[in-house]
């Protein structure tokens, strides 16, 4: 048995932190979009009456990773085993594009890729798996969904998905060629006050709002937030160079991903991504353009006309916004 699957990374158009829980771990306010920058997975799975686990990495990141049994993809194969009380000879293949420490959620996709194919493999739900993927990491439940936009709260793992039936924007990605470790993120972090949160949180809803209705970027883009760009920006050269060079472009829908160190620019047209691309490329960084990624779900969804409550989707648009 034997498939091959796509692991799309993901971009955080808008992340507040609204607390801080007892054991440690951050609440977050977020809006995850997945993008069609990602890394292919070839698994084959047979049953065994042992368990036996390989993992072959290959592509321009595969040097940087383990291929050991604590890669992410690695563990994932072992919790689906061990949740469905299985032994298996399990091959894996990752062609990794996706740079580590990033903030693009590379190493969740891929455990949540494992997890798909084996699921699709053994025929099992998918859906059983999703607390044991957030155990795996915040990011991993994400990647099971196969919506392009979702709302997470929580830790990350209360997922909301958010249909976009409207044309999307073009992405420009900018990887300065370094690692931010979230840990170090998170501890330079300082709450912001509650007031700052609600207007945050009214901000998001405005944001999903406007997704909803397939507004243009322009109606939009002053909404992009990132409250970790407080805790990384001003710590880490090579990541406030590339912001500051977007700016003398005068593109302003601008953002960190996540805990970084990506940023990414939002532009309307691919001929406005190559020109940007060409401006931002030297040997210190890598840049590339994409595009959301659409899921046959969400082309069906942008298809079909959706519906926001009483009225036409325009009307109720207009009243929300």
């Amino acid at each position: 048995m034997k498939t091959t699957l796509f692991c799309p990374a993901k971009v955080n158009l808008f992340l507040e932190v609204t607390g801080k829980r007892p054991d440690g771990y951050h609440e977050l306010a977020t809006l995850f979009a997945k993008i069609n920058l990602g890394d292919t997975l070839t698994l084959e799975a047979v049953p065994a009456s042992q368990t036996d686990i390989s993992l072959t990495l290959t592509g321009p990141v595969a040097p940087l990773l383990s291929a050991g049994p604590d890669n992410l993809a690695c563990r994932a194969a072992r919790v689906f085993l061990e949740h469905f009380h299985l032994t298996a000879r399990i091959e894996m293949t990752l062609e990794k594009h996706t740079p580590t420490g990033a903030g693009l959620g590379g190493g969740s996709s891929d455990a949540a890729g494992v997890l798909r194919a084996l699921c699709q493999l053994f025929q099992k739900d998918l859906t059983e798996l999703l607390p044991a993927a957030a155990k795996l990491g915040a990011d991993v439940p994400l990647f099971l969904y196969e919506d392009t936009f979702l709302k997470g709260e929580g830790i990350g793992e209360k997922l909301t998905p958010v249909p976009a039936p409207g044309p999307l924007p073009w992405l420009v990605l900018v990887y300065p060629n370094t690692a931010v470790p979230t840990k170090g993120v998170f501890a330079r972090l300082k709450l912001p006050p509650t007031k700052a949160v609600l207007t945050n949180s009214s901000n998001l809803d405005k944001l999903i709002t406007y997704l909803r209705c397939g507004s243009p970027l322009a109606s939009w883009k002053q909404l992009l937030f990132n409250r970790l760009e407080e805790c990384v920006v001003p710590f880490t050269n090579s990541v406030r160079n590339v912001l500051l060079d977007l700016r003398k472009t005068n593109t302003d829908a601008v953002l960190m991903s996540g805990s970084g160190s990506t940023v990414f620019a939002l532009v309307e047209t691919e001929k406005d991504a190559k020109n940007l691309v060409s401006k931002l490329q030297n040997k210190e960084r890598i840049v590339f353009f994409t595009t959301f990624h659409r899921s046959l779900k969400d082309e069906n969804n942008g298809n079909t006309n959706t519906s926001y409550g009483r009225g036409s989707p325009e009307s109720v648009c207009k009243r929300n916004l």
